[in-house]
């Protein structure tokens, strides 16, 4: 993280030299000198050997190498960093570091605030040149084809789609689907669920089918955005926690409180008294509440507002572990032998628009 490090320097003070810089920094000058020299593109030196940022008005997110990318690294980038999305900076830099390696559920985050981003007017950047693998996979997954026109990659994206070449060829990968509520596809929920079906089994049709049906329904009916949500599945083969699969359902809307919060007075008096929502964890009870109860929703239709509580009873019933990212906070449930044994949550993230929802099934364990 050393490139971000040494920005945060040179933002606050422009124009030291590399001994000052490394003395800021606890490493040797020579270690930091070799890396200014070979990022000469974002650093400039001026005739007394003195370092500033070659541009300033960039914002640089540098992710972790030489491991996989879960969620929670992806959150520690954003904030080693400074939020992007609540940053001055006009330009926004993301940089995946040599064997950077992302799980579906942190590249659904990256895409969806990338695609906000441009939609806020910046300008955004993905570097992937020392991480040429991850670029593969991403395209074959289809995050490059989802990602805005406007976002600039380096290597350039292909022509044409990976995702495009080789979509569905593979029940391993269900590359990114669009939620677009004025031109639905609704095929998307079935290809997931076959998919899902033939790594875990004919007994998991029903609850591949109720979490990704409920799901996609809910980002159709109430993200108003006019960023598409996304929709996408993963099974993995290996890793510390063994064979799993993981779905996601991703908006740029309003969030689960944030929709949820204008109509408590008014249909919800009781839940309106119950929290106090000038405290910022009174949001993450009621995502929490919706999820474990129901019955909360801004539709008058009888019958709604029971689609998180349905996904989230299949996941009780698989001990799946259930993470929901809203604009600034995070709440994740686990659950063992079919009842929530622990729930975390993490307040004053850095800001993404919308809901991220991701199921991580382990395959192991039935």
């Amino acid at each position: 993280m050393m490139l971000n490090e040494i920005k945060k320097i040179l933002l606050e003070t422009p124009g030291l030299k590399g001994r000052e810089i490394a003395k800021r920094l606890g490493v040797q000058k020579k270690e930091v000198n070799s890396f200014l020299s070979k990022h000469v593109g974002e650093f400039v030196k001026d005739n007394n050997h003195c370092w500033s940022i070659l541009n300033a008005n960039e914002r640089c997110v540098e992710f972790e190498g030489d491991k996989w990318v879960n969620a929670s690294s992806f959150e520690k980038s954003l904030v080693d960093a400074g939020s992007p999305l609540e940053s001055e900076q006009t330009e926004i830099l993301f940089v995946l570091p040599n064997k950077c390696s992302m799980l579906l559920d942190a590249a659904t985050r990256l895409l969806a605030l990338c695609n906000q981003l441009v939609w806020q007017g910046r300008k955004v950047t993905i570097d992937f040149r020392e991480s040429e693998d991850t670029f593969s996979y991403l395209d074959r997954i289809g995050f490059l084809k989802h990602l805005n026109d406007s976002v600039e990659v380096f290597p350039c994206k292909p022509l044409i789609s990976r995702a495009d070449r080789f979509g569905a060829n593979s029940d391993a990968v269900v590359e990114f689907g669009e939620i677009n509520p004025d031109d639905l596809d609704e095929s998307i929920p079935k290809q997931l669920k076959n998919s899902f079906v033939s790594h875990a089994g004919s007994e998991y049709s029903n609850t591949a089918f109720t979490i990704i049906s409920e799901l996609y329904g809910n980002v159709r009916d109430h993200s108003e955005s006019p960023i598409p949500g996304l929709v996408g599945l993963q099974y993995y083969k290996k890793g510390p926690k063994g064979p799993h699969i993981q779905t996601v359902i991703s908006d740029s809307g309003k969030g689960i409180a944030g929709t949820l919060k204008p109509i408590l007075d008014d249909k919800y008096p009781l839940i309106a008294k119950k929290y106090d929502f000038t405290k910022p964890e009174s949001d993450v009870y009621l995502v929490k509440e919706v999820f474990n109860k129901g019955h909360i929703t801004q539709t008058d239709d009888d019958g709604r507002g029971l689609g998180l509580k349905r996904s989230r009873d299949v996941a009780a019933k698989y001990d799946a572990a259930v993470s929901i990212r809203q604009e600034t906070f995070e709440l994740v449930l686990l659950f063992k032998d079919g009842i929530l044994y622990k729930d975390t949550y993490s307040l004053n993230l850095p800001r993404i628009l919308g809901t991220h929802i991701c199921f991580d099934f382990l395959l192991d364990a039935r």
